[in-house]
């Protein structure tokens, strides 16, 4: 199969790869019908994650079941799904806990930038739609597969809730997607720290109140303003850097939580801030299985519009071309049609 590959610093390429087969009884094989770059896909890109040359790319996708194994019994060929980016049975203490991103069984998609995919725990993991659903809600549908059930994520983690105020810091795709979580939620100040004018336009359209394009002090200042000298009730941090974490608790008030999702890069915890003004921590790699049907009952009822974040669309064969928009910041989220 045609499948994007990583070989080193800004470095991908679509190449012939073998077909995945099924290797475990729980296995199924799922033909892509729609995949996308993702934000974490640049940390590799960048040269800030180790690579294994050669390997493939990409963990989101929904598609067409194909094959299955021997004791997957929820799923056919023929059925339409949603694949999580991060794998499970559904089934485990973790998973019965609501923390399938740590299920005993846990696996992660590895070529979501394909034409085919291997999925692990397949009945643990999919979630199948109502026949074929309208190409028109692809985009939204792969949102689901990781940065709407992401951004959700962070929302609940920093107890969002309605009437209250919330900070997203970071703009990129999960930020947005909190923007919107944080919408649903019933929140009544939503405040997006972003410097980019179409993201700005988005943040608004998904439910941000108030935009602020000011960084550091500047920043918290224009945050303190907003919410009258107290600060947010809660705060999604979206980006993962030390920056992003020391802006995201210099908005917070005392007794607010912090939902962090985006993948810590060189953080550094401000432990006596937090510790002084009762600020919490909480989030992680995002339970997708966990919050999917519900938010694909959202989707189908036109509640939710995800797929929004895509405002570039490519062949699979420019994959390399869609890693240099996202690098660029050209591109928000970039979706790949096999």
């Amino acid at each position: 199969m045609r499948a994007t590959t990583i070989h080193g610093t800004r470095d991908v390429r679509v190449e012939d790869v073998p077909d995945p087969a099924i290797r475990r009884p729980t296995d199924a094989i799922v033909k892509i019908a729609a995949g996308c770059v993702c934000g974490s896909d640049l940390w590799p890109y960048r040269g800030e994650n180790p690579i294994q040359a050669g390997s493939t790319i990409g963990h989101e996708c929904i598609g067409v079941v194909e094959e299955v194994g021997a004791e997957v019994s929820d799923f056919r060929p023929g059925d339409f799904v949603i694949v999580p980016f991060c794998t499970c049975d559904n089934s485990c203490p973790h998973c019965l806990a609501g923390v399938q991103s740590a299920c005993v069984n846990l696996g992660m998609t590895a070529s979501g930038q394909g034409e085919y995919a291997l999925v692990g725990q397949a009945d643990g993991s999919l979630v199948a739609t109502d026949g074929v659903p309208d190409p028109e809600l692809f985009a939204s549908l792969l949102a689901l597969s990781d940065v709407m059930p992401t951004g959700w994520h962070a929302a609940v983690s920093a107890g969002v809730t309605a009437g209250g105020s919330v900070v997203v810091v970071g703009d990129g795709a999960v930020g947005l997607c909190g923007v919107l979580a944080a919408s649903v939620m019933g929140a009544e100040t939503i405040i997006a720290m972003s410097r980019h004018e179409s993201r700005q336009q988005l943040a608004s359209a998904f439910g941000a109140t108030h935009i602020v394009a000011e960084r550091g002090r500047e920043g918290a200042k224009a945050v303190k303003e907003i919410t009258g000298g107290v600060g947010a009730d809660a705060v999604l941090e979206c980006v993962g850097t030390d920056d992003s974490m020391g802006a995201a608790f210099a908005v917070a008030r005392p007794g607010a939580m912090v939902g962090f999702v985006g993948v810590p890069h060189g953080v550094e915890l401000p432990v006596r801030k937090m510790f002084q003004k009762n600020v919490g921590l909480r989030g992680g790699i995002a339970p997708v299985r966990r919050y999917l049907p519900d938010l694909l009952d959202l989707v189908v009822a036109g509640r939710i519009d995800p797929g929004r974040v895509f405002d570039l669309t490519l062949p699979l064969e420019e994959a390399p071309e869609a890693y240099r928009a996202m690098d660029e910041r050209r591109a928000i989220k970039v979706l790949l049609q096999p």
